[in-house]
C-alpha cells in the first residue's frame, strides 16, 4: 500500500520576510506616531565584558542598503554598515557593566542601556519598536516588541549591527589591557580559549560573577 505523502507543513513566522523592510516603522506612521526608533542591544550571552544596546532613527529617504541582523553578516559588511548607519541616521548608544548586570540580572541591565539609549536620542522618538520580548519601562512614548524584530524591521536590523559594532569595539579595546583571556578574539563569550584563560588567570574585573562558570571564583588585579 502506498503512503500518502503530507503536504509541506507552514512555515513558522511566515509573516517574516527574507530581509528586514519599513512596514512595520510605516504602520507606527500611519497611526500618527514619528519619528520610529528602532533599539536592540549586544552581548547577554557572554561571560565577560557589557552588554550594549543601541537605538537608530533612520532617515527614509537615505535607509543603507544590506541592512539585516548584525548576525547574518560578516564583520567587515557590519563595519560597512555602522559608519553608513552614523552618517545617515540618528543614534543613541547606551551600555550596562559587568558590575551592574550583576548586581540587577542580565535581563534588567539589558532593559535599562536600552531605555537610556532610547532615550538619549538627539531627536526624540515618538514610537519605538524593540527587538525581543520587551519594551523597557520609563519611555516618553509608546513602543512595540517584535520577535525576531532584527529580521523584521530595518531599523532594528540598524540598531542591532551599531550595537555589535560598538561592543566588539570595546572589547578589542579591553584585550590591550587583560590581553590573558583573548577578548579581542570571542568578544567575551565562552569560548574554549577563553575559559582556559579563566582557569589559568581567574577572572579579571570585566568578568560577570554571577554567570557560570564564574560563581565562586576569585577576582584578579583590576
Amino acid at each position: 500500500m502506498k503512503r500518502r505523502t503530507p503536504p509541506d507543513s507552514p512555515m513558522l513566522f511566515e509573516d517574516v520576510p527574507l530581509v528586514p523592510d519599513f512596514r512595520l516603522e510605516q504602520k507606527a506612521r500611519k497611526a500618527g506616531h514619528w519619528p520610529v526608533a528602532g533599539a536592540d542591544e549586544a552581548g547577554r550571552g557572554p561571560l565577560a565584558g557589557p552588554v550594549v544596546a543601541a537605538a537608530v532613527i533612520l532617515d527614509p529617504k537615505r535607509i543603507p542598503d544590506g541592512l539585516n541582523d548584525s548576525k547574518q553578516l560578516s564583520a567587515q559588511k557590519r563595519e560597512e554598515l555602522f559608519e553608513q548607519i552614523l552618517a545617515t541616521a540618528t543614534v543613541s548608544i547606551a551600555s550596562s557593566s559587568a558590575t551592574r548586570i550583576d548586581a540587577t540580572d542580565i535581563r534588567k541591565a539589558s532593559l535599562d542601556a536600552m531605555r537610556r539609549a532610547i532615550r538619549g536620542l538627539a531627536i526624540p522618538a515618538s514610537y519605538v519598536l524593540t527587538d525581543g520580548l520587551d519594551v523597557p519601562l520609563g519611555l516618553d512614548c509608546p513602543g512595540q516588541a517584535v520577535v525576531k524584530g532584527d529580521a523584521r524591521s530595518v531599523s532594528i536590523a540598524a540598531a542591532s549591527i551599531v550595537a555589535k559594532v560598538t561592543r566588539d569595539r570595546m572589547m578589542a579595546r579591553a584585550h590591550i589591557i587583560f590581553p590573558a583571556y583573548g577578548f579581542a578574539a570571542h568578544a567575551g563569550y565562552g569560548t574554549a580559549q577563553h575559559r582556559a584563560g579563566i582557569e589559568t588567570h581567574g577572572p579579571c574585573s570585566l568578568h560577570r560573577m554571577t554567570f557560570r562558570p564564574l560563581r565562586r571564583t576569585e577576582l584578579v588585579g583590576e
